[in-house]
């Protein structure tokens, strides 16, 4: 090897060391590992930074905006709630989130998807006394092996496929991977269901973190018609055993139905009472036609909504509420506020929210305006005003326009029409166009981290190509494998592929690995897609280590694992894999 491929060497070496002791962000790391191959001009500026423009990686950002359009109109938290809803076993959740979670993936980023179901898993657990532990595993796993299925199914397929147009090669149809992504994905599936999930940790201890006590409010919600809790029995709409929420009683015109039995059925115009956490009560006003009535000025309008806060405010000794009921306050007025609930000393007020009498100490839960916060801090009326973080408005108004726009993409990708990166920019423009998300929503949508660290890594993969190191590695695995033939040579790329992605991300062993596949493919006179849709597949195939995969370090803390709990699960799971993929890859693109 010359001077430069010991160059390049030594700093992949040395910023692969880097990422494993975890000594600074990814980014930051392959930016200065860019960056200083160009300073020793083994790259050249323009080679060094048109990662940046590549179809792929810009492709990846515009998809970030089109899933964030569709969570901030309630799609993706509808689906959520419909799949976990009714389920009463691990076994039962586990096959709902398959069968969603996996087709999910396979058009949409996956790392949204689970940030949806995190929560809602985490609420099931509560709700039924099963160790999160048992379900979060496999919520990654699902949306890894649902991200092999498509071109878009994850940012791995697109920066790939960018390389390919690149270096003057037919790109990916959108389902070309499907043809071995799909039984890739049912083998894996099954393992799961069959034999990792014996494997699967129980974590005690994470029953008692879910089972901690914290302020309860009172909260009452009226159901408007259209609900589509109407007709339902208590149990079969979702409200018994609620995750920190308990439903006390019905009012039905003069009638009090308490306590609630799980048949009881509920109606339209009833009134429900709560007791239950600021997140719980946050959930319920997710659910269409379902509002808090303990203010008439609240604002149910999704439109008025977005231009409102929630905030917790306790009332002071010295405030002019105190002796007057929250009806008589008149919060719109005086502070233009509605009270969505009430907290008072851990004790169940016992009496509708609009006829309490306020006294000092207590807390209520405002919706407010965007200033409120600014304006009364330090109004003598409230001793604390503090932000409810957790929530959030959603666009329901514009949900059918969010749910029109993916179609339409889906379509375009399918047709081929337009390219894919055209596609994509197009559905997230649109998205902000038509008020499915802010504009700046939208920017804070984009994982810009991820982003720069696919960009900068296409720089080093540039450098492997341009110093020779990539031509010599592909000839020693070449002269290794000579005697077995090309096959040989394809479990091999898959292996170190699948080995890299644990120790760095996805995205930058799919672009550090494609030089060598070229190469390789180069030396024995082959097609390279055979090569290509290994390294695809080995780049995701990142189940025994957390950080290899982002959606894995996502459920690590929720599910209170340990780092070899990946490895015992995902060792023999990816080695199943391995050897399907090594036997159906020569099928559908022979040598």
């Amino acid at each position: 090897m010359g001077i430069e491929a010991w160059l390049t060497l030594g700093i992949v070496v040395l910023l692969f060391a880097a990422l494993v002791k975890n000594i600074a962000p990814p980014d930051l790391l392959f930016l200065g590992a860019t960056t200083l191959l160009a300073t020793l001009g083994i790259i050249t500026p323009v080679e060094a930074f048109a990662g940046f423009s590549n179809s792929g990686m810009l492709t990846v950002a515009v998809l970030f905006v089109v899933a964030a359009g569709l969570r901030e109109t309630g799609i993706l938290d509808y689906i959520g709630q419909q799949i976990l809803g009714r389920a009463r076993t691990p076994n039962g959740v586990l096959g709902r989130m398959a069968a969603v979670v996996i087709p999910m993936s396979a058009f949409l980023n996956n790392t949204p998807i689970v940030a949806m179901f995190v929560p809602v898993v985490m609420d099931w657990s509560r709700r039924h006394q099963v160790s999160p532990s048992k379900l979060l595993i496999p919520l990654s796993y699902f949306a890894i092996l649902g991200g092999t299925c498509t071109l878009i199914g994850t940012s791995t397929n697109l920066v790939v496929n960018g390389l390919m147009i690149d270096n003057g090669l037919p790109e990916m149809g959108l389902f070309e991977i499907s043809m071995i992504g799909v039984p890739y994905a049912a083998i894996g599936l099954a393992y799961l269901f069959f034999a990792g999930r014996r494997l699967l940790p129980d974590r005690k201890e994470m029953m008692e973190q879910l089972g901690e006590s914290r302020r309860e409010y009172l909260a009452e919600m009226l159901v408007q018609p259209g609900c589509r809790l109407a007709g339902q029995s208590v149990e079969r709409a979702g409200l018994r055993q609620l995750p920190g929420l308990f439903l006390i009683e019905i009012e039905r015109c003069d009638q009090i139905i308490g306590p609630v039995g799980p048949d009881d059925v509920i109606e339209q115009n009833d009134r429900l009472v709560f007791t239950g956490i600021v997140s719980s009560i946050i959930d319920l006003e997710k659910i269409p036609g379902l509002v808090p009535i303990a203010d008439p000025d609240y604002e149910v309008s999704p439109r008025q909504q977005r231009r409102r806060r929630l905030c917790e405010a306790v009332i002071s000794e010295n405030s002019p509420l105190i002796g007057k009921t929250i009806r008589d306050a008149d919060f719109r007025a005086t502070y233009g506020a509605a009270v969505v609930a009430v907290h008072r000393g851990g004790k169940r007020v016992e009496r509708k929210i609009g006829d309490i009498t306020l006294r000092p100490g207590d807390t209520m839960l405002l919706q407010v305006r965007p200033h409120f916060l600014r304006a009364y801090r330090h109004d003598p009326a409230f001793y604390l005003i503090s932000d409810v973080e957790e929530w959030h408005p959603l666009r329901r108004d514009r949900a059918w326009i969010a749910l029109s726009l993916f179609v339409a993409l889906i379509f375009l990708m399918t047709t081929g029409l337009v390219s894919t990166v055209v596609a994509a920019a197009l559905a997230a423009v649109l998205m902000v166009a038509a008020g499915c998300i802010s504009a700046g929503d939208a920017r804070r949508s984009v994982e810009w981290q991820v982003l720069v660290t696919i960009a900068s890594a296409f720089g080093v993969g540039t450098a492997l190509q341009n110093s020779g190191l990539a031509t010599t590695v592909a000839t020693s695995l070449v002269d290794a494998t000579s005697g077995l033939g090309p096959v040989a040579a394809l479990a091999v790329i898959y292996l170190l592929g699948s080995i890299m992605t644990e120790l760095v991300t996805n995205n930058a062993a799919a672009v550090l690995m494609f030089p060598f596949c070229l190469e390789t493919a180069r030396l024995y006179g082959v097609d390279s897609r055979p090569f290509l849709m290994a390294l695809v597949l080995a780049a995701s195939a990142s189940f025994m280590t957390p950080i290899g995969y982002q959606t894995n370090m996502m459920v690590y803390g929720p599910g209170g694992y340990r780092f070899t709990d990946f490895f015992r699960i995902g060792g023999p799971l990816n080695l199943t894999l391995w050897i399907v993929a090594i036997f159906l890859i020569p099928l559908f693109w022979p040598f």
